[in-house]
């Protein structure tokens, strides 16, 4: 065992982990308080996912001549980013869930917010509900819109229901009560009564899980975090009993959907926030490569997924319209999150020939486990990342990940499965791979940039995750992109971006106002409640920065919309003073800058008031850019690029210098991707060792 390293000043360096778990690949990113950083991949592992982790951060340290166990024990803050959650809910792999609602309301979930693809096909059958029908439970009361109680509680109804439960299996419970974000008495009392009776079963409240006016969001939302309650308290508690065993005693921060990351205690009680959070940390990556760019679209290609998101002016697009599954179809939450578009074109990706004899890609994965051929663990199904190694794209022999690649075994694969069934030669099917994952790729970017009004011809594409780098530049090609960025950190771009996040949440509360006739002493209340919450929050983290920051926020919408638009504001709403016409003003530039059009004639209506609160975590990592000699090709290989073999050389990335120009074709490995340059591309390394992919002059 090595010694433990010192800082300059004495004392043991300590260290802050960020740590990703994708389908296929486990990456962390470990800072010191020296101001280095080390990162590393290990294969995900799905039984125990300590062991996958543990399993990174070793090679993370051993890579810069750290010690592993110190490096775990001497970890002031560790950030744990996983797709556990979502997938749960996408597999239906959730806790059994009674769901309970206010009598004539069962089939909220069944409904949605039409419940249909093609809402004017009355025929089409509902998709089925979240929780089954025979698990919704219908209770005896009622509020009015005003928070007036109309049918008090049947309490003894509600014990009845619940002392049916243990029968059923039920290992969660979700209510959901008619207008209980003006008044909770009913949910409330819902909640003293389920502990009573069922001691220990966990529960969710809708006007907890998200306080919104729409009723399908509310009970969605709680109904998808009462069931991942148990799953995520058996998974994260594993977690941390690995962790406390290795000697860990340092702080467990979660990343959450919202593009920020929360304690691990305040996400065990609303797990609901993990939904969707996987993709989420990229952007900040983006949105810190290039802050001063007009647009920036991210591109984050992992073993099993291709996500795509984007940043304007520095800042991270969020939408409340992030659906698990195809839209009006699928589950939707209601709450904030990152927007990012997905689709199942990840390095592990499946190739195979369809019924009518074409070929496709996807969505199929075959993840970590049996993983690409190339992988040498069994698979035996064709993937992008066989293709990849079949063309000379990838180093067989310095693959990060804990392994040698099989050359021949990938060979074999399309061999069988892809070329002889299409009657073609390996390289040719290889490179069909290839070309057919990309269309899907710039398929999916262009779809997305162009739905939020950005034409990506002249955006900046930012490239990333363990296989981006790899297909960057054609990526680049079919979107007719001059330039791609390929960051320094691109090979684990999700946990670098988990390494900066910040500690952040947002509070609402749903009261309805209108700037015509502007009720200030319910907005006077709404703000005061909001900043009260908003202040408390921050002052649990005031050690780790005390400077938080407070962003209010209103969802609003002209009168009549079917939708409501959020707007940010210049600081806390003065409700005593003009807040009403720094609403509308507000609303009326962002509804152009989103929409094209605004009516400045016309109130608006306010359907929620928010605060968001986010706490900058300091800068553990240096930007300063360590080359340790010249420039080093380390070997000349034949590369097919579009159908035709070239001799390319190899660069070791470590070795590279900032300012450096590397015309293609080349190929650049670096410890954890693969960057390559076709020859129509050639390359620039900037002051941060970032290397910007740009077109060849024709």
């Amino acid at each position: 065992m090595s010694a433990v390293q010192t800082q300059p000043g004495g004392g043991e360096t300590r260290y802050r982990i960020a740590v990703d778990t994708g389908g296929t690949f486990t990456d962390v990113v470990v800072g010191s308080s020296t101001g280095d950083m080390a990162v590393g991949k290990a294969l995900t592992t799905y039984d125990r996912v300590f062991t996958g982790f543990e399993g990174a951060v070793r090679r993370a340290a051993q890579s810069v001549g750290w010690d592993g166990d110190e490096v775990l024990r001497n970890a002031d803050v560790i950030v744990y980013g996983t797709t556990h959650a979502t997938n749960a809910v996408l597999t239906g792999r959730v806790a059994k869930t009674a769901l309970l609602v206010t009598d004539g309301f069962a089939d909220t979930l069944l409904l949605r917010e039409g419940g249909r693809r093609d809402a004017f096909d009355s025929k089409a059958a509902y998709p089925p509900p979240y929780i089954p029908r025979q698990l919704t439970f219908e209770i005896t009361e009622r509020l009015s819109a005003e928070g007036e109680v109309l049918t008090p509680l049947d309490e003894e109804q509600v014990r009845s229901v619940l002392r049916t439960f243990p029968d059923h299996g039920i290992e969660a419970i979700a209510v959901a009560c008619l207008w209980s974000i003006i008044n909770d008495v009913h949910e409330s009392r819902i909640a003293e009564l389920i502990e009573e009776v069922l001691p220990g079963v966990p529960y969710t409240l809708s006007n907890d899980a998200n306080p919104t006016i729409r009723e399908y969001r509310r009970a969605s939302a709680a109904s998808i975090d009462a069931s991942l309650k148990p799953l995520m308290a058996d998974h994260l508690g594993k977690l941390r009993g690995d962790l406390l065993q290795f000697g860990f005693d340092g702080d467990l921060l979660v990343v959450t959907s919202e593009g920020a990351v929360l304690d691990v205690v305040d996400v065990l009680d609303r797990p609901v926030l993990l939904l969707n959070s996987g993709p989420s940390m990229a952007p900040l990556v983006g949105a810190a490569a290039a802050p001063e760019r007009e647009t920036v679209v991210v591109c984050d290609m992992g073993g099993t997924t291709y996500d795509v998101s984007l940043v304007e002016k520095g800042v991270v697009r969020h939408t409340r319209e992030a659906w698990l599954g195809e839209p009006f179809v699928g589950h939707l939450t209601g709450l904030s999150s990152v927007a990012v578009t997905s689709i199942g074109a990840g390095g592990g990706s499946i190739a195979w020939i369809d019924a009518g004899g074409l070929l496709r890609v996807g969505p199929q994965s075959a993840r970590s486990t049996p993983g690409p051929a190339a992988y040498g663990l069994g698979g035996e199904e064709p993937t992008v990342t066989d293709a990849c190694v079949v063309l000379g794209y990838l180093d067989a022999q310095g693959f990060e990940g804990g392994f040698t690649l099989d050359h021949d075994a990938a060979v074999k694969a399309i061999e069988t499965r892809i070329a002889k069934p299409l009657g073609m030669d390996v390289l040719v099917a290889a490179q069909a791979i290839l070309d057919v994952s990309g269309h899907q790729m710039a398929t999916a970017t262009r779809q997305a940039a162009l739905e939020h009004g950005v034409d990506p011809r002249g955006a900046l594409i930012v490239a990333g995750g363990g296989a981006g780098a790899m297909v960057a530049a054609i990526i680049g090609n079919i979107l007719e992109a001059d330039t791609v960025l390929i960051p320094a950190t691109a090979g684990v771009l999700a946990a670098y971006g988990a390494h900066r996040a910040p500690i952040a949440t947002e509070f609402l509360s749903p009261l309805h106002n209108d700037t015509r006739n502007f009720d200030s002493a319910s907005a006077a209340s709404a703000v005061k409640e909001l900043g009260k919450k908003a202040k408390f929050f921050a002052a649990r983290f005031e050690t780790v920065n005390p400077d938080a920051q407070f962003s209010y926020f209103v969802d609003a919408r002209y009168p009549g919309q079917a939708w409501d638009l959020r707007v940010y504001l210049d600081g806390a709403p003065d409700a005593t003073g003009d807040a009403a016409r720094q609403i509308e003003d507000a609303f009326h530039a962002e509804h152009d800058r989103r929409n094209g059009t605004h009516d400045p004639a016309s109130r608006v209506e306010i359907i929620t008031w928010g605060v968001r609160v986010e706490i900058p975590r300091h800068e553990l990592l240096s930007d300063e850019v360590t080359v340790t000699g010249e420039s080093v090709v380390h070997r000349h290989d034949p590369i097919v690029f579009g159908g035709e073999s070239h001799v390319t050389p190899r660069y070791r990335g470590v070795t590279l210098s900032p300012g450096q120009h590397i015309a293609g074709p080349a190929i650049i490995d670096q410890p954890t991707t693969t960057i390559v340059i076709p020859p129509e591309w050639d390359a620039d390394l900037d002051d941060r060792s970032n290397i910007y992919l740009n077109r060849k002059e024709a």
